[in-house]
This record gives C-alpha cells, sequence and structure tokens, in this order.
C-alpha cells in the first residue's frame, strides 16, 4: 500500500489484492522568506474535478448521479472542494461574506456559481454541505473495498469560518443528555468567526488572535462512497442517504481530523464504481468539533485510487505511518465506544491473529480510543492501534 509518495509494506487485510500504481511527482520543497514561506507548487495529477454547480450535490450522497469523472485505479485525482460557508445561505455571498470581513478579491467565483445555481434547483438533500463528486473507480464492486490514498490536501483561499452560539454544538437543546437546568453560554446566537489563515515560519497557521495562532491541519470532513440504498416502505427504495450530516458505514461527515495527506483510507463499496465523494472542507479542528464546526475553508484534495476485491470492512478504517485507525460509528456515544472496540478486536483478530481475548487485553494496554465528532448525530469513536508494537 502507498502514503504520500513513497512504496511502503501493505498490511495483511490488503496485501493480497494490492494494485501497483506508479508513484506521483514530489513535491517542491518551499522557499523561505523572512517569517512567512512561498507554499510548495501544487501536486500534479492525471485529472481534475472542479467544485462547479453540476459537480457538487447540496447536502446527501445521491446513488444513481452520473460520475463527474471516470478514473482507473491508480490514477491521481485532484478534487476541488467548496465551503459551505458563503454559499449556502439566503442572502446574496458577496454581501453576506464581505460584511463577515472578506475582502471581495478573496470571494472565490464557484461559490458565486452554486449560489446562483441554486434558483429553481430543488434542496434533495437535507444538510448543508456542498460536496463534490461522484468519482467512479472502474472495478469496484458491491463487496469490495475502496482505498482511498490521499496524497495531498491544499487550502484554496487564506480564509475560514466558524460558528459558535449560546445553545449550539455540544450545548444544543437536542443534544443527547441535555436537562433544562443546563446553563447557556454568554454568547450571541449565530456568532460567525472569520479566521484568517497564512504562513508563518514555514508553517500555515489561523490566526485566532494577535496572540493565538493554531497550526493549519487541512482535511476533508466528508470522504464516501455512495451508501447503501436505504429501504422503506415495502417495494419502496429511497436513492441514497438523505442527509450529509451523519456519517456512517459508507463513511461520509467523519470529522475525523488525521485523515489528512499522508493517510489512506478504507470504505467499503455499495455500488459499481464505488462512486467516490469528498468535501467539508476544514482547515483545522479539535476532536469533537464541540462547536458543531471547524473551520470551515475551502480546500483542494488530490488522491490515488485501487480496489481490493471481496474485502469490505463493516466499518471505515484508515491508516497512516504510525497508526491503524478503526471506527466505532452510533447515535450513542457509549455504543460508539463500544462499536470501535469490537472493531479493533475483528481486526487485531484478522490482521494480527490474536484471539479475541488477547486483542481486547491489547486494546486496553496499547490502543488510543478517542472521540472524533460528537456534533453529527450519529458519534465517531476512532481506535488508534500503533504500529510500532508489532515488531516483525
Amino acid at each position: 500500500m502507498r502514503s504520500g509518495r513513497t512504496l511502503r509494506r501493505a498490511p495483511g487485510w490488503i496485501l493480497a489484492a494490492a494494485v501497483a500504481a506508479g508513484c506521483a511527482a514530489p513535491e517542491a520543497e518551499p522557499e523561505q522568506s523572512g517569517t512567512g514561506v512561498v507554499p510548495a507548487a501544487p501536486l500534479e495529477a492525471d485529472h481534475f474535478v472542479p467544485s462547479s454547480p453540476e459537480n457538487v450535490s447540496w447536502g446527501w450522497f445521491p446513488i444513481d448521479k452520473e460520475p463527474v469523472l471516470r478514473v482507473r485505479p491508480g490514477e491521481i485525482v485532484r478534487m476541488d472542494t467548496l465551503t459551505h460557508s458563503g454559499a449556502v445561505q439566503d442572502e446574496e455571498p458577496v454581501a453576506w461574506l464581505t460584511a463577515l470581513g472578506v475582502p471581495r478579491e478573496e470571494i472565490h467565483q464557484d461559490i458565486l456559481d452554486f449560489w446562483a445555481s441554486r434558483e429553481g434547483r430543488p434542496r434533495e438533500g437535507r444538510s448543508g454541505h456542498v460536496i463534490t463528486g461522484p468519482v467512479y473507480v472502474e472495478g469496484a464492486e458491491p463487496g469490495d473495498m475502496l482505498e482511498i490514498e490521499i496524497l495531498a490536501v491544499e487550502t484554496r483561499m487564506p480564509w475560514g469560518v466558524n460558528n459558535t452560539s449560546p445553545r449550539g454544538g455540544v450545548f444544543s437543546e437536542s443534544y443527547p443528555g441535555f436537562r433544562p437546568e443546563d446553563p447557556a453560554l454568554d454568547i450571541p446566537p449565530g456568532t460567525r468567526h472569520l479566521i484568517r489563515t497564512g504562513w508563518v515560519d514555514g508553517r500555515e497557521v489561523a490566526f485566532l488572535a494577535e496572540d493565538i495562532q493554531v497550526p493549519l491541519a487541512p482535511f476533508m470532513g466528508i470522504l464516501a462512497v455512495a451508501p447503501d440504498p436505504v429501504v422503506g416502505q415495502p417495494g419502496v427504495t429511497v436513492p441514497g442517504v438523505q442527509g450529509s450530516r451523519p456519517p456512517g458505514p459508507f463513511g461520509g461527515n467523519l470529522d475525523v481530523k488525521d485523515l489528512k495527506a499522508g493517510t489512506t483510507v478504507y470504505l467499503p463499496v455499495f455500488h459499481p464504481g464505488a462512486l467516490f465523494y469528498a468535501g467539508d472542507p476544514h482547515g483545522a479542528q479539535g476532536d469533537g468539533e464541540v462547536s458543531g464546526t471547524a473551520i470551515e475553508q475551502s480546500l483542494s484534495g488530490v488522491f490515488r485510487f485501487a480496489v481490493h476485491k471481496g474485502r469490505a470492512p463493516s466499518s471505515p478504517r484508515a491508516e497512516d505511518e504510525d497508526y491503524y485507525m478503526v471506527m466505532g460509528i452510533d447515535l450513542d456515544l457509549d455504543r460508539a465506544a463500544r462499536q470501535a472496540t469490537w472493531e479493533v478486536v475483528q481486526f487485531l483478530g484478522e490482521e494480527k491473529g490474536l484471539s479475541p481475548a488477547k486483542a481486547l487485553s491489547l486494546a486496553s494496554i496499547a490502543v488510543d480510543f478517542r472521540v472524533s465528532e460528537v456534533v453529527d448525530l450519529t458519534q465517531v469513536v476512532t481506535g488508534y492501534i500503533p504500529k510500532h508494537i508489532f515488531v516483525r
């Protein structure tokens, strides 16, 4: 399996079906200039998918949308993604964003184009995300596993937006466990924070205040395949998950901040071609995303795909150089933790040959279970299995 632009040994769970592909050209080293930096040259790709109105869906993952691109395994695809900040509100975007403090010249045309395309366009999804795709991967069939190698995630604009409110995120009245006597925060309703980003001393940061700089770690909150159809009334199949907010086995709005450049994601395939989507781009996020949003910032992602026949995982998985990441997803946070533990035990049994007793022991001793997000209806807990403990 490949990570970044180097080949490394695949773990047992995909080795049998690994697809060899050439490596992309390396990125140019950034040129230092005083306290700033010139960003590295964009990574080259075989294909480009812009976030134009015809290439995006609003708030859901349709299973019957015509693919925006067809690729062979091993090909590299650059996909632009569009933040919903400025694109989905009722007010005209230039007025809305300039009032927030965004200079007119920093408002991308795809924001304006998407907002204009909404006139006469039915709202099919039930969430606010603007999602690019789908990309059809040749050879992918139901029951297979799609490998998404994240080669690069790059910022497209020097600003992002974060929302806070007295009853938003984990403080919402609809949040599980809410009690009427719980105090509200002293925040004006619907507060939006414009967050400038830029380069300082060789790193990209977000400027939250004069004395607060948060390192950017851009990632796609949404990485998905077209989900399994939802069966409604007898004989009626609803075409796809109706809202993009809750993640599931198909991936979706996972909001796992470590799914960034250098990480490889594995998702089960439910439809021919897998039908890959990306969106909900974030400049930076803490585990939990407790206000309900991260730094919502348009990004460009560069991906390479592989197909592994008949090896569909039961839950999204990922890995980087240091960890295997196994996710548990449920409406209830406690159940999500239980599901993540179950998935870790299954993984350790299948791939490392451990008995359930030994795997659970190792999970308790060496595996970190992190609350990745808690504000998207279903909760996500990720088990981080360190690779260094396996000495051979």
